[in-house]
């Protein structure tokens, strides 16, 4: 497929779930693009928490706001190859930390080798999401007073879902 004359990106992730610093990253590139598709890439060797259809959802309420964004999903391909076959001339990667640096570094070059004509975008949040992460996130729950202290790096929406999964639970 041909690049979009409309500057179109690809935000990809597992999503698993959508997090404050996700939503950020989402804020800040649909600011950016005319189009902004975030994309659920499915991993079949990575065990998720969350289906696809949930993940799907959660992303749809938290970015319903966005007249710009589209939410899709991916498997078995490579990023750049996705993004090539929407017509994306963009791929947005958050750099956390330097190691998130140095693995981003390298897939942008060989991003770069395989679809040069697809430009990567690296966007840094800031230090209140720098530490958050889907993994992270699920780590909190289930500990006393886990609710008072996930809700901070979660959209509503997401941590209305999480409570309504752990609703009777001894948690």
């Amino acid at each position: 497929m041909k690049i979009s004359p409309l500057r179109r990106a690809v935000y990809a992730g597992s999503f698993d779930p959508p997090t404050n610093g996700h939503l950020w990253m989402i804020r800040q590139a649909q600011a950016m693009f005319d189009e902004l598709v975030v994309a659920i890439g499915v991993n079949p060797e990575k065990r998720s928490t969350y289906s696809v259809a949930e993940r799907r959802v959660m992303l749809e309420a938290i970015t319903a706001e966005f007249e710009n964004v589209r939410i899709t999903v991916f498997e078995n391909r490579f990023l750049v190859h996705y993004a090539e076959s929407i017509g994306a001339g963009y791929i947005v990667r958050g750099i956390r930390t330097a190691a998130d640096y140095e693995y981003e570094r390298s897939m942008r070059y060989i991003n770069g080798d395989l679809q040069p004509q697809i430009s990567t975008v690296f966007l840094m949040p800031p230090r209140e999401f720098a530490e958050v992460s889907s993994t992270m996130v699920k780590g909190l729950v289930g500990p006393d007073g886990w609710r008072d202290i996930v809700h901070r790096y979660l959209p509503p929406a997401v941590y209305e879902k999480i409570l309504s999964d752990h609703k009777g639970s001894s948690y």
